[in-house]
């Protein structure tokens, strides 16, 4: 059947050999419809960024962008505003039928630290086609502030497809007729919207903008940072917000969403520019999300930079789409229920790190 591949269908590419790694892949790396990928010991600093180009090894094109090696088994710190190349455990040998693309995991992106795929051949980021075998790399842009990464890190993650199962907006529809995707009317075009929420139920805290000259922080550290040294508040009274050029915001959308346990979604990179700034979305939305224990829904959480010029950014105002697509089956195991899920039920949130 097409769709994304769930959790057992990835175990079994993994028994085959169709994906391998060194050392071996381990459980906590399955995902209900994607697989963690972990960095590997070695950094390369570059130049610029790169692909390998049709007919290309990665490595073969390094040598043309390479700056320093960098061993990671010790742990080493991954400067802000360097481009790094870090080679992954994993490697794949896709069937066919099957393609794959990759995104930033939500803490990664949470942070504001871009993270692609990078593959032998390749002529886009993020992007596996059918057949393809061979290494796997991770480009690796600390935006925000400096990070502390050791071998094992997992940063992005894989999920495969079998054909194409998108939902077409009269399906989406439908679906939602059946089992609700958001907390109020549903927005259908082209997928479903998401708008910001700038009049929060409580309080006047409506996001987080990243200070510039902030410290390093380790990504293995959970809750071991203040907020308050890496983030200013954002508050606000009137429904409005200015977005200042060059910063990075963490805001949060005003639908509360859901995931049924059979679909899987997802927002592109950069899903929409409207006047002068960007959101982007990192992360895969896994079936389960926004329903697990609580039932209630998930704000999806808004990765905004702002360019060019400042901008009013207003309540309500749609910022992105989320695209719902069928799983090749239902997932063993979903979002929340008995993995350890860092966002589920959330709201407006940071990265696990900060406390």
């Amino acid at each position: 059947m097409n769709g994304v591949l769930p959790d057992s269908g990835i175990r079994d590419l993994i028994r085959s050999g169709a994906i391998s790694a060194d050392p071996a892949i381990i459980p906590e790396q399955i995902q209900p419809a994607s697989l963690d990928l972990r960095l590997g010991s070695v950094a390369y600093r570059l130049r610029a960024s790169f692909l390998a180009g049709r007919g290309n090894r990665v490595m073969d094109r390094l040598a043309d962008v390479q700056m320093h090696q960098m061993d990671l088994s010790g742990g080493a710190v991954l400067e802000r505003g360097c481009v790094y190349l870090v080679p992954l455990m994993e490697r794949v040998a896709l069937p066919a039928g099957l393609t794959a693309v990759a995104n930033a995991k939500s803490s990664t992106g949470r942070l504001d630290l871009l993270t692609r795929l990078v593959a032998d051949d390749g002529t886009e980021f993020d992007r596996l086609p059918e057949g393809y075998e061979g290494p796997l790399f991770a480009e690796i842009c600390p935006r925000s502030f400096s990070v502390l990464v050791r071998p094992g890190m997992r940063l992005n993650q894989l999920r495969l497809r079998r054909g194409q199962a998108v939902l077409s907006d009269a399906q989406l529809r439908e679906l939602n007729a059946r089992e609700p995707l958001v907390g109020g009317p549903a927005l259908i075009d082209n997928g479903l919207g998401f708008s910001v929420d700038l009049k929060p139920a409580s309080g006047d805290l409506v996001g987080y903008r990243a200070r510039p000259h902030s410290g390093v922080i380790d990504l293995d550290r959970i809750g071991a940072y203040d907020a308050r040294d890496f983030w200013d508040e954002l508050h606000t009274t009137d429904g409005r917000l200015i977005l200042d050029p060059g910063a990075f915001y963490i805001l949060v959308s005003r639908e509360s969403v859901a995931i049924p346990a059979d679909y899987a979604a997802e927002m592109a990179p950069y899903l929409a520019m409207v006047g002068e700034f960007r959101v982007h979305y990192a992360g895969f939305f896994d079936p389960g999300f926004g329903i697990g224990e609580t039932g209630t829904g998930a704000r999806g959480v808004l990765e905004v930079r702002c360019h060019e010029a400042p901008f009013v950014l207003e309540h309500g105002q749609v910022v992105g789409r989320l695209v719902y697509e069928r799983m090749a089956a239902r997932p063993d195991c979903l979002y929340g229920a008995g993995i350890k899920s860092n966002y589920q039920g959330q709201g407006l949130k940071l990265a696990k790190q900060f406390r």
